[in-house]
């Protein structure tokens, strides 16, 4: 009789803890984090009556005579499933999508944790703002969030250049070739645009430097021809009573198929007679004096249309070293030999006015305009460049700087399809797809990406790594310790914790704007609430009917 108490008392305890424990996991519904935990139940040792016994002669054996002596909590196991992950729309809430647990410490010791609802105190440390806790990362420091921080100016060094230029056009896609003068030459005080009928004589840029007569100089002159080959310092002469149209003609002379004109403006005008490519430029222009006169020439000559069998132009926004915007064009132009085209920089806004004295353009590659031979293979990958003296760096200077920034232009790997590409198509799609330089900026946000890395955003664009979370993963995570607040310690049962990052090493992925919620099932645990109270009630009436024949027992005696 007192063993049927014993083992009812016993039920009546195990009963209580399983009610407990779903309890429990009720209340954490809505735990961020939490994990559900389930009770089993083992029997206690029982009592022998009478032992066991074997065949013998004519007799078979016997089986043990034992009666138990009630039940005990073997276990309470945390269910490590994974909770629902639910976007909170907060840059610094995060949530594991996987094994691993978040580190946090509080300066003398590290817990563990899933819940990974954090915020920046007052010195921009992030924490667990519940209880002050610092999260940490992989060498264990805290994270700083330097919000306010400034990030300078950093001028374009690259652009990385994309896209398809297609392998065949009509002739109707050929363009003329032209360059034009930066500056024009007038008379009347500038009231008129000189044309080609005026005398040198007559020009506003023309002055005797106090001399009676007219001296006659000369003009030198330095330029690329159509097909590449270079003349320099060829000299244009004239007589007392030369006209525009004796300069120009003898600057055409130096053409294999363009002509020189003066437009409404008063400026030079060199033009290809036929479509088709051309590399034709103008490099070089001084005027060597007779005598005192002196004649003013235009400095340099831009790009109005650039000759090739097809052409496609792009720009793009770069960056000078103070942090401010230009706009880069430029157009490739297919040459005459297959498979090779030309890229040449025809313009940058705010660049210093050019000059042949601080852009050698024969002499200094880095100063070309103009990247010759880019070639491409059969199958339309990129060959690379074809001469070796090629470069595809070049300079630019600006106001605010005096020394010449490089840019190089990133055209692909050779024999890849990761830069530009040659395949037939209606249309050519290259252009500039990034350029590296940024203005000055501020940290305006941050946000953690799938690694953990958590990543500042500037107020410029720019995207900078500023800390990276600590995950720690343990070879039996059920043995961890809760010690509240959703933390947990290890212990001699669930091994030391293995500091890694998230995807690695068994740690799951980190979703940002997320939180992980608890993983406790209401209908299960209503049913485990049912089962511990129909557990329980049977235990109690055991213990109702013990007493019901102990007091018979005790009537007898009476």
């Amino acid at each position: 009789m007192s063993s049927a108490l014993s083992a009812a008392v016993s039920g009546l305890k195990a009963h209580q803890t399983m009610l407990d424990v779903a309890g429990n996991n009720l209340a954490n519904v809505i735990t961020t984090g939490y994990k559900s935990s389930s009770v089993t139940f083992a029997e206690l040792l029982s009592q022998n009556i009478r032992g066991a016994t074997g065949p013998t002669g004519n007799l078979g054996g016997t089986n043990p005579l034992q009666t138990g002596s009630g039940v005990e909590v073997a276990g309470i196991t945390r269910n490590q499933t994974q909770g629902n992950i639910v976007s909170t729309g907060q840059d610094l809430d995060v949530a594991i999508d996987g094994q691993g647990y978040f580190v946090l410490s509080n300066g003398q010791q590290a817990v563990y944790s899933r819940a990974g609802s954090f915020a920046i105190d007052a010195d921009n440390t992030l924490v667990d703002p519940a209880t002050g806790y610092k999260v940490l990362q992989l060498d264990n420091s805290t994270i700083q969030i330097p919000w306010g921080t400034s990030m300078p100016a950093s001028a374009t060094g690259e652009i990385v250049m994309n896209g398809n230029l297609r392998s065949s056009a009509d002739s109707n896609q050929a363009t003329y070739n032209k360059i034009v003068s930066n500056s024009g030459f007038t008379t009347n005080s500038g009231a008129n645009a000189a044309n080609s009928s005026t005398l040198l004589s007559e020009l506003d840029q023309w002055g005797t430097g106090g001399s009676t007569g007219y001296e006659s100089g000369k003009i030198l002159i330095s330029g690329i021809r159509e097909d590449g080959t270079t003349f320099e310092n060829e000299e244009i002469t004239w007589s007392a009573d030369a006209r525009m149209e004796d300069i120009l003609d003898q600057v055409s002379g130096l053409y294999n198929n363009s002509v020189a004109t003066l437009d409404s403006s008063g400026r030079i005008v060199v033009t290809a007679l036929d479509k088709g490519y051309s590399q034709a430029q103008i490099t070089g222009l001084s005027y060597v004096p007779g005598g005192t006169e002196s004649l003013s020439l235009p400095s340099y000559f831009n790009y109005s249309a650039i000759g090739g069998n097809d052409s496609k132009t792009f720009s793009i926004t770069i960056f000078d070293s103070m942090g401010e915007q230009h706009v880069l064009t430029g157009t490739f132009v297919k040459t005459d030999t297959p498979n090779t085209w030309d890229l040449v920089i025809t313009s940058v806004s705010g660049e210093t006015e050019a000059s042949w004295d601080g852009y050698d353009i024969l002499n200094d590659s880095s100063l070309n305009r103009r990247i010759n031979g880019i070639e491409f293979n059969t199958d339309g990958s990129f060959k690379g460049l074809n001469s070796p003296g090629q470069s595809t760096t070049f300079s630019v200077r600006f106001d605010n700087n005096p020394t010449p920034q490089e840019i190089t232009l990133d055209l692909g790997t050779e024999g890849e399809f990761t830069g530009l590409t040659q395949f037939s198509g209606q249309s050519s799609t290259a252009g500039a797809l990034t350029q590296d330089g940024y203005g000055s900026g501020s940290l305006s946000s941050v946000n953690i990406d799938q690694s953990g890395m958590v990543i500042g955003m500037f107020t410029n664009g720019v995207k900078i790594d500023i800390a990276q979370l600590q995950l720690a993963v343990f070879s039996n995570a059920n043995g961890l310790e809760s010690v509240g607040n959703g933390y947990f310690l290890p212990t001699a049962n669930s091994g030391d914790a293995t500091a890694t990052i998230a995807g690695t090493n068994g740690a799951g992925t980190i979703r940002g704007q997320s939180l992980e919620g608890s993983n406790v099932d209401m209908a299960t645990e209503f049913v485990t609430l049912m089962q511990a109270q129909n557990g329980y009630q049977a235990n109690a009436r055991t213990i109702r009917v013990a007493t019901d024949i102990l007091r018979e027992l005790t009537n007898l005696i009476r």
